[in-house]
This record gives C-alpha cells, sequence and structure tokens, in this order.
C-alpha cells in the first residue's frame, strides 16, 4: 500500500514523521509516495490535516486521511504521537475500511462577469466585510430568505461544526448527517434591521446564495485560507458530491470527541 506523510514543521512532528517514514520503508506491505498515495497521514493537529486535505484535493476521491496528533486532542487526528508502531501495524492490516464525511461547494461569481470559482471546503466557509457592517441577501434554493447586516455569515459542514462555527453560535451537528449549515456572524437586530438570529441546517437538496451588497469589500475564505481578491457578485453554497474518507482503523466516537475536547470527561461509550 502506498502512503504519503504530511507533516508540519514543528520538531516534534517532525520528530513523529521521521520515526514513522522508518518503519513504513522497512514494512514489505508499505511504501512512501508522495504523488500517487492511497493513505495520507497528516502529522501535527487539526490545522495540517486540513493542509492535507487541500494538498491531495485533486485525488482525494482515491485516498483515505489518517491524523497523528503531535499537540492537543484534534477533531480529525485519532493517534498520538507515541503511537507510531500500532499505527503502522494498522497500516499493514488495512482491509479498505473507511468512515467518510461531508463536504462543502463552493462557487465564486464574479462583478466582472468573469469565470466562476470554484472550492471544496473540509471545514467551512465564510464571508465577511473587511471594514463596517456587511450587507448580504441571503437565498435558500433561489428564494430570498432574508436580508442580511452584521460582520458575516459562516457555512460550514458537520464536521466543521466543531470549529469556527461553535465559536460564533453555530449549533454541533453529528457528520453522518449530510447536511450544511449557515450561522450569522454578529448580527444587527434591531427595530430597522431583522435576521432569524439563528443557525440553518441545510438539507441534501437545497443549496444557499449570498449575494453581498457592497461586492468591493468582501473577504470570502475556505477553511480560513482567503479564495478570492475580486470584488463578489454571489456566492453558491451546497453539498458536495464528493466525500473525504478517513481510515477507520480507530475512529474515536463523535459524541466522545466532543465531550473530551469541549467539556473535558469521558462519558459516552465508543
Amino acid at each position: 500500500m502506498k502512503i504519503a506523510i504530511y507533516s508540519n514543521l514543528g520538531e516534534s512532528s517532525n520528530i513523529v514523521a521521521t520515526s514513522l517514514k522508518k518503519k513504513i520503508e522497512e514494512s514489505p506491505d508499505l511504501s512512501i509516495d508522495g504523488l500517487n498515495p492511497e493513505i495520507v497521514i497528516s502529522v501535527g493537529g487539526d490545522g495540517t490535516l486540513l493542509s492535507a486535505f487541500h494538498h491531495y484535493q485533486d485525488i482525494s476521491d482515491r485516498i483515505r486521511l489518517v491524523g497523528i496528533h503531535t499537540g492537543h486532542l484534534g477533531f480529525y487526528t485519532d493517534w498520538r504521537d507515541y503511537e507510531v508502531s500500532e499505527l503502522v501495524d494498522s497500516l499493514e492490516h488495512d482491509n479498505g475500511q473507511s468512515v467518510t464525511y461531508p463536504l462543502l461547494d463552493i462557487r465564486v461569481n464574479y462583478v466582472s462577469g468573469g469565470p466562476a470559482d470554484y472550492g471544496l471546503a473540509l471545514n467551512e466557509s465564510t464571508l465577511k466585510q473587511i471594514s463596517g457592517s456587511m450587507v448580504a441577501d441571503v437565498y435558500i434554493k433561489d428564494t430570498l430568505f432574508e436580508s442580511f447586516r452584521g460582520d458575516g455569515l459562516c457555512v460550514s459542514t458537520p464536521s466543521g461544526s466543531t470549529a469556527y462555527n461553535k465559536s460564533v453560535g453555530g449549533a454541533i451537528i453529528n457528520p453522518t448527517l449530510n447536511a450544511i449549515q449557515i450561522a450569522e456572524i454578529s448580527s444587527i437586530n434591531n427595530r430597522v434591521f431583522r435576521t432569524l438570529g439563528s443557525p440553518l441546517i441545510i438539507s441534501p437538496d437545497e443549496w444557499v446564495k449570498i449575494v453581498p451588497k457592497s461586492s468591493n469589500r468582501t473577504i470570502l475564505t475556505c477553511d480560513h485560507q482567503i479564495i478570492s481578491n475580486e470584488a463578489v457578485a454571489s456566492v453558491e453554497y451546497r453539498i458536495s458530491k464528493r466525500r473525504i474518507s478517513f481510515a477507520q482503523y480507530r475512529h474515536t466516537q463523535f459524541w466522545r470527541r466532543v465531550s473530551n475536547s469541549f467539556i473535558g470527561k469521558v462519558n459516552l461509550d465508543d
């Protein structure tokens, strides 16, 4: 089986990546292949795994991801830095087992009328304004839902619901559900301006379009990376037909992961 190792630049991550590479090269059943891997092992944290996903995005339908965390517990990283030997043993006995999560399709239309851009998010995409309040019309399935005024909007996947989405008041969604979520970022609600003021869960047969009124001052991100410097006419979001796959050797149960990360107690069975 062909394996790629994607590590951050931290000292502890480099030590783990070096040890992992050595053990893989010693195995008769495994080999290192950074160009056409079947398994991509991320060494670092959730940010490193996000980078690994985008690095191999074009072949994401042909790979499975595994995460080793070298710091605090992450939502995408199931293995600890001291478990390299156990992970290699799991790789040697791999039978194709996997768990898949939804991804977010992003289509960006520009004021210039030029070709649309497309993005794929594992966690979320945000639309914000550089200064002042962002004003935007929000459409659900081509029907105007509300006119938003505030700092911005966050559209997230279920697996990304525990990230930036949670920090702006969004709900946590189990990633076994095929849905996307819209959360408001500091919306303005008074006698003049009114929004729902609540996260929205969008079903698989629906989509969202956001049309900013001040398109030349907006910032569009995908997994916290700015993906557009042009004036945005509209952004369309929907559940992608593609999904991300994780090699399920020892995949931590989702609500246990949530409990461990935010509450600090282990109180749910695997």
